[in-house]
């Protein structure tokens, strides 16, 4: 383990750096100038969407469950984790940096899902797929007439070991640990309803995981904003004394990067 750990503080003190930090923040802000910013333009329209009936049968799930099972992966244990990664790395200025990034990082999400859409494929039996591999694919062969597919194949492997780290261990490490404390239940019986639970939702497929998301994720919502809510209402008197103390520790770079770090973490 040790050993694993070496490997990835070594990988990440080369990747983590400033070219890194200007690539993420320049291309959110670049993508939000050229579309006009898109992320506020088109808010209204993006909600109402949500409830259309207009191109319903469409798609594999409805937009209001695609935003459900977006939304379930940074509920709760993104949020949480990300604002806790960026303060410890770069102080309470790196909140200042999480706004700012996901203020232009809509434009970058949005960009996100238009090439997913653009340049997704269907299989022989009518199921879709899409993502940065196939775009990074397809799409830069269509704009630069060469094949990069070995890149998609490169950037799908990355994400199998992100997947089983901040998309897997994380939260269910964080159930454990809780249950554990809390009712003294072994970890391992916690492992092995998760995971029975978890494979009763994917095995179904995208459809099998937007009709559960559409009605967890709401739930999860109003608990977690609700939460945030009391705690920040319960503690009303630091709030200027909270925003003061971001705003004079926000213009180093060590909170660019902390707060950077930590909206990839949310995200």
């Amino acid at each position: 383990m040790d050993f694993f750990n070496d490997i990835v503080t070594k990988v990440a003190s080369m990747v983590w750096g400033p070219i890194t930090i200007v690539l993420l923040l320049g291309t959110g802000v670049y993508l939000s100038f050229g579309t006009r910013f898109v992320q506020f333009k088109k808010m209204k329209e993006a909600f109402l969407s949500l409830f259309s009936k207009e191109n319903e049968g469409e798609g594999d799930i409805t937009p209001f469950q695609a935003l459900m099972t977006s939304l379930a992966a940074t509920i709760g244990i993104g949020n949480i984790v990300g604002v806790a990664s960026a303060i410890a790395l770069g102080g309470p200025g790196s909140v200042f940096w999480m706004w700012i990034s996901g203020i232009f990082g809509g434009a970058t999400k949005f960009a996100e899902v238009v090439l997913a859409m653009r340049f997704r494929v269907t299989n022989e039996a009518g199921e879709k797929s899409g993502g940065p591999m196939y775009y990074i694919t397809y799409g830069m062969k269509e704009v630069c007439g060469k094949n990069f597919k070995w890149l998609g194949y490169l950037f799908a492997f990355f994400a199998i070991i992100a997947s089983l780290g901040t998309g897997n261990m994380t939260q269910s490490n964080s159930v454990a640990e809780s249950m554990y404390i809390s009712f003294n239940i072994n970890p391992v019986v916690t492992g092995i309803v998760i995971a029975v639970l978890t494979a009763l939702v994917i095995i179904g497929g995208v459809k099998s995981i937007g009709r559960i998301t559409e009605k967890l994720v709401p739930f999860m919502a109003i608990v977690y904003l609700g939460g945030c809510t009391l705690a920040v209402l319960a503690n009303g008197k630091a709030l200027p004394v909270v925003f003061k103390i971001i705003f004079e520790n926000a213009f180093t770079a060590k909170a660019v990067g902390g707060g950077l770090l930590g909206t990839v973490i949310r995200l």
